[in-house]
């Protein structure tokens, strides 16, 4: 997929949110010329082509009284697509990534309550076999990671 540089400029914008308006694109089609209905569009085009994965609102889940834990397994090498498959397929998985290490499947849950979180790891245990160990938050930190267009 070939990206103009408004195309560019507007997914650069698009990663300093949205606001949550009856017209969410009314400021970005001002500064990118492009109308409300256009940016639309390209973005649920750009979702279906995969350039964007996700678009949608980031919630606190533990400030709306829930709970984030980041998560680790060890999968097996010749398992670990299968094991991503499982892993991903529970609703309370907000992000999944590989790592170079012998834990190298690493993913975010985000809950309801605390005890959900003991019960997705135990229910995702009983679904692959594996170990989840679970690394509640301690601290937070704002990183503001943003990727160039």
């Amino acid at each position: 997929m070939t990206l103009t540089e408004t195309d560019r400029l507007l997914l650069n914008r698009l990663q300093d949110g949205v606001p949550a308006s009856r017209r969410p694109f009314a400021r970005l089609a001002a500064e990118t010329g492009m109308s409300e209905r256009i940016i639309a569009d390209k973005v649920r085009d750009w979702l279906d082509s995969g350039l964007l994965t996700r678009f949608g609102p980031m919630f606190n889940a533990d400030r709306m009284g829930g709970a984030f834990c980041l998560c680790a397994i060890a999968a097996p090498e010749e398992r670990f697509d299968a094991v991503a498959d499982i892993v991903n397929g529970f609703a309370e998985v907000a992000h999944n990534y590989r790592r170079e290490h012998r834990l190298n499947m690493w993913f975010v849950l985000a809950t309801e309550t605390r005890e959900a979180i003991d019960r997705t790891c135990r229910a995702i245990e009983a679904a692959t076999g594996l170990e989840v160990l679970a690394f509640p938050k301690e601290a937070e930190y704002f990183v503001g990671f943003r990727v160039a267009a």
